[in-house]
């Protein structure tokens, strides 16, 4: 009798821990994110768009290193080492074995991830012999707007398995900018066979890399498929498959919340919250996130080239009453372009403030008593550093008619926002940076260096060779108090002549499902979906 029920015991708890591997198998099947735009591209080196990186950077792709969102610590990704050499000129890369490029339908590896391939993903940089150098026309506007593709003078192959790239001069930003989403890794193998078959273009648009994901399918304006990379080197991947829901009104996201379409989405806005709180199935992540929400004037566009006129607008606009109408009391009153978290961070005291008097004076003084009129325009998608655009705009509108300035608003489809901004059409822009390192130079250089406005990325038209001398000499250094010294004095220059104003520093938030577990926002880079799984 003891043995017939202890087999009935013993065959019950079998069943059950059968059903519930079972039934958490089946809930790891799949996970959507409302997505707000379009990705941009495929490929992380062509795009700094940020709904572009949360959707392909950390989910199809890996880096020679990452930085700890903790400790800011350098952390081995597929470099399990690295050497600097005394001068800092040259950096050696010693590369992780048996790691595996992605099978997909249209791409099949031959070999696993080695020197090749980061020779070649480097070089396409820099390098016109690279067969893809000029594929999408030369345009690499993260790396270019910080100088790596003028910094690398070459990239030798040590072994299979170690790189050494040797620098022009040594900078003390290098390692910070090869942890970038941007700085992705890319199969040689599959580069050579589009070439061979004269497909070069698909490249950046089929990808191909090492991450926990594998491109499946994209649809335009409806989904992006991945599915699970049953090699992935790191750790086993939860999810069978992750699809991304093309969602770019903020209201409709909530709603596929709300009614379960959607197990995460991006950047609900602030007065989503209270509705998203109140939810038990429901888990509101927030995280302080090194960003800045701008205003932008085209410098090279006349009245905007008039330091005068830019100080006027600065004058004439209420930002406490942006903070309350825009922001909730989930962001901060920006006193310089770097967060207050930033280790360069100093306040400026003479940022414009509001004096609409003062803002008459200076524009009848600019020789426009009577004002003019303008466009600004604005984002048609919420992001961390400014989560509606159009009201701020719709603010800033009603703010400048009283100094006699008449503003017309404009908005596009996002990827046709920020391809026409990239061509200056704009006079002035409601726009944003999230960093991608804690390192400050990620907030300058990017931004409002000459090499930015070169490459179409420098969204107020502006160069100032003083402003890139004082970069350039941060860069030079490792020194930190000196490198802190330089920083401080970029920061008061771009008060001085204004090409942006500073707006606000944004929280990050982040709605779940509270059956998902697994997902981390950090202070900087994008999100990463490696580890989510269904609880």
């Amino acid at each position: 009798m003891y043995k017939l029920l202890l087999g009935i015991i013993t065959l019950c708890l079998t069943g059950c821990l059968d059903t519930k591997e079972k039934t958490l198998e089946e809930k790891n099947q799949g996970l959507v994110y409302c997505a707000e735009a379009n990705p941009v591209s495929f490929n992380p080196q062509v795009t700094t768009t940020g709904s572009t990186i949360d959707i392909i950077a950390n989910q199809l792709y890996d880096r020679l290193i990452s930085i700890d969102p903790i400790t800011a610590e350098f952390k081995s990704e597929l470099a399990t080492d690295w050497k600097i050499s005394p001068d800092g000129k040259s950096v050696t890369f010693t590369l992780r074995k048996d790691v595996k490029f992605h099978t997909t339908s249209y791409f099949t590896p031959s070999r696993d991830f080695n020197a090749d391939d980061v020779i070649f993903t480097f070089s396409r940089l820099f390098d016109v012999y690279n067969p893809y150098h000029f594929v999408g026309d030369a345009n690499y506007p993260y790396f270019q707007s910080v100088g790596i593709d003028q910094l690398i003078r070459q990239i030798v192959r040590v072994s299979d398995h170690q790189v050494r790239f040797e620098l022009f001069n040594a900078e003390s930003s290098f390692l910070a900018n090869m942890a970038t989403d941007f700085a992705v890794l890319l199969s040689r193998e599959y580069a050579l066979q589009l070439k061979e078959r004269e497909q070069t273009n698909l490249f950046d648009q089929y990808p191909v890399g090492t991450g926990p994901y594998i491109y499946k399918e994209y649809r335009r304006d409806h989904l992006v498929r991945y599915y699970r990379n049953p090699d992935y080197w790191k750790h086993k991947v939860a999810l069978e498959q992750l699809v991304y829901d093309i969602t770019p009104n903020g209201t409709t996201r909530i709603a596929k919340m709300l009614t379960k379409e959607c197990d995460i989405t991006a950047h609900p806005s602030s007065t989503q919250l209270s509705i998203l709180a109140q939810r038990d199935d429901i888990v509101v992540q927030k995280e302080t996130n090194l960003n800045i929400g701008y205003w932008a004037f085209n410098t090279q566009r006349p009245p905007f080239d008039d330091l005068r006129v830019r100080k006027a607008l600065a004058h004439a606009i209420d930002i406490e009453k942006i903070m309350q109408a825009v922001y909730y009391g989930n962001g901060i009153r920006a006193k310089s372009i770097l967060p207050p978290t930033s280790w360069a961070f100093q306040a400026q005291t003479k940022l414009p403030g509001f004096d609409p008097d003062l803002a008459k004076k200076l524009l009848a003084d600019a020789g426009l008593p009577n004002g003019f009129d303008m466009t600004i325009w604005a984002m048609p998608v919420s992001r961390i550093y400014n989560p509606n655009a159009r009201k701020m705009a719709e603010l800033m509108q009603s703010d400048l008619r009283k100094i006699g300035i008449n503003v017309s608003i404009i908005e596009y489809e996002w990827n046709t926002f920020i391809q026409r901004i990239g061509e200056h059409r704009h006079d002035s822009v409601l726009l944003g940076w999230a960093a991608d390192t804690p390192d400050p130079d990620n907030f300058f250089s990017p931004l409002l260096s000459c090499t930015a406005t070169f490459s179409g990325k420098n969204p107020a038209n502006w160069c100032n060779p003083e402003f890139d001398l004082l970069l350039t000499q941060a860069l030079d250094t490792t020194d930190l108090a000196m490198r802190k010294t330089y920083y401080q004095q970029a920061q008061t220059m771009i008060v001085q002549e204004l090409p942006l104003l500073p707006l606000a520093h944004g929280m990050r938030f982040q709605a779940r499902s509270a059956d998902v577990e697994g997902v981390q926002l950090g202070p900087f880079g994008a999100i990463s979906l490696a580890n989510a799984r269904k609880k």
